[in-house]
């Protein structure tokens, strides 16, 4: 029986990496880096999970010879990057510059509507995922979602399964009674480590990820119904 939608944030409920992309290069020409990320190369890193990580990772990719990985000075400037890169997108989300996904406010409504327990399960840091659903959902968007994992509660980074299995614990249901909903290869392994069936909706920048153990792969939510969630759960429990 199906009791639980757990839904991804970047990239899932909203198009979001667009924002985020402007928001890391504003960051880095506010220290006065002349990194630039264009398409390609942001396509690329979203292969890392998690904003500091990517920081990191491509800076030892332009710098090699990078001391003090480990050390409080490159953990430091990294930190600072993000804030900035952090309140930078918060800015692009208030102006308006992200939307939900076609179909995503219609299907938690209606999810909500039929009682069922809905949770969000993201490795993106607690401001963004408030910046985002006050815009969509407005002031009390934290009471449509049971269950709240990010950042701050699960730090190993997708494609680990800890922010799933702790979303699981905490809503007290097995993964053989909820949907994962993603649009990463990241995000999938994640999901199916925690044994959870994933219907995935890909974006611009994820298309070419392998979605290989999908339960679904959809361009969007906008022909979704909770009966389709149903059905396509209903296939995954008659094959156990």
């Amino acid at each position: 029986m199906l009791n639980a939608l757990i839904f991804d944030v970047d990239g899932t409920l909203a198009d979001t990496e667009s924002a985020h992309r402007a928001a890391f290069n504003h960051a880095f020409a506010e220290v006065g880096r002349d990194w630039v990320w264009d398409e390609a190369t942001y396509t690329k890193l979203l292969e890392v999970s998690g904003g500091k990580e990517r920081i990191l990772h491509y800076w030892k990719q332009v710098q090699p010879n990078l001391k003090d990985i480990d050390g409080a000075g490159v953990r430091d400037t990294v930190e600072h990057m993000h804030a900035l890169k952090t309140a930078a997108y918060e800015r692009a989300v208030q102006e308006g510059a992200v939307q939900l996904r076609p179909g995503v406010l219609a299907l938690i409504e209606a999810a909500h509507r039929e009682g069922l327990k809905m949770a969000i399960a993201t490795t993106t840091s607690p401001v963004n995922i408030a910046a985002l659903l006050r815009a969509a959902l407005g002031a009390q968007w934290a009471q449509t979602f049971d269950v709240i994992e990010d950042a701050s509660t699960a730090p190993i980074k997708k494609p680990h399964p800890q922010v799933y299995l702790q979303t699981l614990k905490r809503l007290q249901l097995p993964a053989g009674e909820c949907l994962a909903f993603e649009d990463s290869g990241n995000g999938l392994k994640a999901a199916l480590k925690a044994g959870l069936a994933t219907i995935i909706t890909p974006n611009h920048f994820t298309a070419d990820h392998d979605f290989t153990g999908a339960l679904r792969v959809v361009p969007s939510l906008a022909n979704t119904t909770v009966a389709d969630l149903r059905t396509w759960h209903a296939e995954v429990l008659a094959t156990h």
